[in-house]
């Protein structure tokens, strides 16, 4: 099966551009998720084993808790924690990556770095309207994940012999993670014939899927089960459904990152349900809010999130940031929904 993604010009650009690097810089994007994080300790590992750079990835600030048994996650530096360390490792960088996103303003608080330094920036991902001043832009919105990107990429360039299983499993990871375990845009064969390819590398797929997902506290499921029952809001008549989850839940379930991820696609569970949307305080910032949406067959999360929550993403799943109040989001959510009323009406 032909995989490569790569034209000749830009394969010859990405080996020039490793090759004459001396300092590499990997980032990913603000609040990094599976795909996000998998992405880069997976580049970072190859560029590592198979090129012997001198690599570092950086992250805006925390990841949740149910990715920090990714292999060699521990050696990620946070510039929340660690600004004037990361503000050197910009300076020093001749070669900056930029994966799973494609817009700078998505490292929010690393923004002027990434705007200013002066190192060759490459882009990989697969979200819409990229709009990053890089060298190469490897940009495919039909991929699954900026993971799959990676491993078309490492396969091209002929890495694939000698990946490792540290490699191979944050791939798997954020393939999965970004797919909702391979539940949504994820019907393409190419996807499946990666995964055949790296379970050769001794990946334990079973156990990489427990440890994102049965690895709650009692706490987080004690959320979970408050906002299905008590916060859910389903509006019948359009097939759609939000819930908000405030500062104040967050406080009562001892609540850390992670402990609402994939609580979105809960209701779409619901017989005939089209879109879910998730409303979530900021549990340090005051007036804002983190918005998730879902959706099943061709509902245009990503046109909704880019009309009312500033977000974008995938038809099917996106997200999107509010700076107001949490009553102010669940208006806005509730005139989102209404403004898409006859397409959520359609059978």
């Amino acid at each position: 099966m032909d995989i490569d993604i790569l034209s000749e010009e830009e394969l010859n650009k990405m080996r020039l551009l490793i090759t004459e690097a001396q300092h590499v810089l990997i980032l990913g994007h603000k609040s990094p998720d599976g795909d996000a994080l998998g992405s880069s300790l997976a580049w970072c590992g190859y560029l590592r084993e198979q090129f012997n750079k001198d690599v570092q990835v950086v992250v805006p600030d925390s990841y949740p808790d149910f990715l920090r048994w990714l292999p060699n996650n521990e050696k990620v530096i946070r510039y929340d924690k660690h600004p004037e360390e990361v503000e050197k490792l910009f300076n020093q960088a001749d070669l900056i990556f930029c994966l799973d996103f494609g817009s700078s303003s998505r490292v929010e608080e690393m923004q002027p770095l990434l705007d200013a330094a002066k190192g060759k920036k490459v882009m990989v991902d697969h979200h819409t309207n990229p709009d990053l001043d890089a060298v190469l832009m490897i940009w495919r919105e039909e991929a699954c994940s900026t993971s799959e990107l990676i491993f078309r990429i490492i396969w091209q360039m002929g890495g694939f012999e000698k990946m490792s299983t540290q490699c191979a499993i944050p791939i798997y990871c954020g393939m999965m993670t970004d797919t909702g375990g391979f539940t949504y845009h994820s019907s393409d064969p190419e996807i499946y014939f990666i995964i055949s390819e790296l379970l050769t590398k001794g990946i334990d797929k079973d156990k990489i899927y427990k440890n994102v997902y049965h690895n709650y506290s009692q706490w987080a499921i004690r959320l979970r089960g408050y906002i299905m029952s008590q916060k859910l809001n389903v509006l019948d008549d359009l097939h759609a459904s939000y819930f908000a989850i405030s500062r104040e839940n967050m406080r009562d379930f001892h609540f850390v990152k992670g402990d609402a991820e994939g609580l979105v696609n809960i209701p779409l569970s619901i017989r005939g349900m089209k879109l879910a949307i998730s409303l979530r305080e900021d549990d340090r910032k005051d007036n804002v809010v983190w918005v998730s949406l879902r959706s099943v067959g061709d509902f245009p999360c990503n046109e909704m999130a880019s009309k009312f929550f500033n977000g974008g993403g995938h038809v099917n799943a996106s997200g999107g940031k509010l700076l107001c109040s949490l009553d102010e989001a669940v208006k806005i959510t509730r005139e989102a929904i209404a403004y898409y009323s006859v397409q959520l009406k359609k059978k």
